[in-house]
């Protein structure tokens, strides 16, 4: 295996020093190697051991390639001041909208700090069968909830973190209530867990109330809670940790970075394995470079290996589930399913791949939607075709309002992709990428950088532009745009030398009528067609013999 020598070394480290007690160095890098605890949730048995070697062995099921469309639920109590992202972090930055934001509406972060924020989340109005129903016609085939953010709360009847949506805040099982939801409506279910980086994340609130301790609540409605089980903030924060930006190249526990204790690593990996073991997800997304935790503790390893072992027990051998990672090696992507944040592959991926993104804002923000600065059904539509062009899926978040709703604006959005899907669900699920995944001006895609971050980047999609995908002898072509004057596929002409067979019959999905078409040298010219199904991704059925 051509590992690099950071993940050799940590490999050799994880076999040797299994039962070894006390931290170890790790090598190109100041972190500590943790070997975590498995005393309290022991490692499961089976074929995956926790080594990347091991994980080598992981298969992509065929239900997760042949799914393409999952919605995802990125709600919390971050989502109750209606603020937008990352809310728990930059409400302690003076010189942030959200700082402002606080102050005029709970007070100084140092008497109203972000766990009061919690206690005001009541989640009152939320319905997640409704919302589930939705979702399952808008041709989601896979659902994600939001188990643990950088804010360290536990979404769920939590047995290692007391600050826990049944304990506080709503009161409620977030997790337990999406996951029968889920599985009502036949969607395969997984949770996103984001939270090894809260030791650094948090390093902001030590200025304000993140230095706050259990002896300090006697009288208050949190009397009893400790607030460091949720800051995790007794530690000597990072160089320049007052600075926003400090946090993004320290993202891998490098560049003076303060690295999590001992402690800290084995919470950690309970309070996931809790996770695992209580809902039996299908999916699970972490937020991190390969694998959480990595490369200063084995604590990803451990749950990588336990989550496919456990899936194998659950489904079968030929099930391992399915586990993303972002910024991944060649080498890594052998052992989970690479994950690209808002943004998409410029190629047809030989291993399948997921892009997550989002309507707005990843925690719901009220600006968007006044200045109805969502994106459209067109938009969703087009990236998804190019995105299972591709050999990938889209996850789509939908964002939620503190109180469980979604608004109007995203309600009509997702119903446009329920109308879209309604006629053209065919060229989308359980289908192929074909020999090229598309041809037209908006082909040669924007550059990725670090875990994504290229969505928007390359030129607009027009009737230009088009994508393929094919099942058995039907190749779909969609046209991501109206034509005005007939339909020219270049890739499809004689001299393309592309198609298996002949072209026997050529069909507009959502039209009666009877498609006008010659296949010429250069190209299959299909005539102006009369009924409009949609004017943003049309689709023509093309059977071969």
């Amino acid at each position: 295996m051509n590992m690099n020598p950071l993940s050799a070394f940590a490999a050799m480290v994880v076999a040797i020093l299994m039962l070894a007690a006390g931290p170890v160095r790790g090598a190109d890098t100041n972190a500590v190697f943790h070997i975590v605890s498995t005393a309290d949730e022991p490692m499961v048995p089976g074929k995956f051991a926790p080594t990347w070697d091991s994980l080598k062995q992981y298969q992509c099921p065929d239900w997760f390639r042949d799914a393409k469309f999952g919605i995802w639920a990125h709600w919390g109590p971050q989502c109750e001041p209606e603020d937008g992202d990352w809310y728990a972090r930059l409400m302690y930055f003076t010189n942030t909208a959200q700082y402002q934001f606080h102050l005029k509406h709970y007070g100084s972060p140092k008497d109203f700090g972000f766990k009061d924020v919690i206690h005001e989340w009541k989640a009152q109005n939320w319905d997640p069968d409704k919302l589930l129903a939705l979702y399952k016609r808008a041709g989601a085939q896979y659902f994600m909830a939001l188990a643990i953010h950088h804010d360290n709360f536990d979404n769920w009847d939590s047995k290692y973190q007391p600050w826990n949506s049944v304990n506080v805040g709503p009161h409620k099982d977030i997790i337990g209530g999406w996951a029968k939801a889920a599985r009502k409506y036949g969607l395969y279910f997984g949770v996103s867990v984001h939270a090894s980086h809260a030791w650094t994340w948090y390093e902001p609130a030590q200025d304000f109330d993140g230095k706050l301790t259990k002896a300090d609540g006697q009288g208050k409605w949190w009397d009893g809670l400790d607030p460091q089980d949720l800051y995790a903030q007794n530690h000597t924060p990072s160089p320049g940790y007052q600075r926003f930006e400090s946090l993004f190249n320290r993202w891998d526990w490098d560049n003076g970075a303060s690295i999590p204790d001992e402690a800290y690593c084995d919470k950690y990996y309970n309070r996931t394995m809790d996770l695992i073991k209580k809902y039996h997800p299908d999916l699970i997304y972490f937020d991190d470079t390969a694998l959480p935790l990595w490369p200063i503790s084995d604590a990803g390893l451990k749950l990588a290996a336990n989550f496919y072992n456990l899936n194998n027990v659950w489904h079968g051998t030929n099930d391992d589930g399915v586990l993303f990672g972002k910024v991944l090696t060649p080498d890594q992507r052998q052992c989970m399913v690479w994950d690209i944040e808002r943004g998409e592959a410029n190629e047809i991926e030989p291993l399948h791949w997921q892009t997550d993104t989002c309507l707005g804002n990843w925690h719901y923000d009220r600006k968007i939607y006044e200045r109805h600065g969502y994106k459209t059904t067109r938009t969703v539509i087009q990236t998804l075709t190019d995105v299972v062009s591709k050999n990938g899926n889209l996850l789509l978040s939908v964002p939620v309002r503190g109180d469980g709703t979604i608004d109007d604006e995203e309600v009509n959005i997702v119903e446009g992709i329920a109308d879209w899907m309604e006629v053209n669900r065919e060229c989308i699920f359980d289908t192929h990428p074909w020999k090229v995944f598309g041809e037209g001006p908006a082909s040669a895609g924007a550059k990725l950088r670090a875990q994504g971050f290229n969505e928007g980047k390359g030129k607009p999609f027009t009737a230009e532009d088009f994508r393929f995908t094919v099942e058995s002898n039907m190749l779909y072509a969609i046209e991501l745009g109206w034509p005005t004057n007939g339909t020219r596929i270049q890739s499809l002409g004689k001299s393309a030398g592309l198609l298996d067979g002949k072209i026997r019959k050529v069909e507009l999905l959502g039209s009666p009528e009877k498609i006008k078409w010659k296949q010429t040298r250069d190209a299959l010219v299909i005539a102006q067609p009369k009924h409009e199904p949609n004017d943003f991704a049309v689709v023509y059925k093309i059977t071969l013999k």
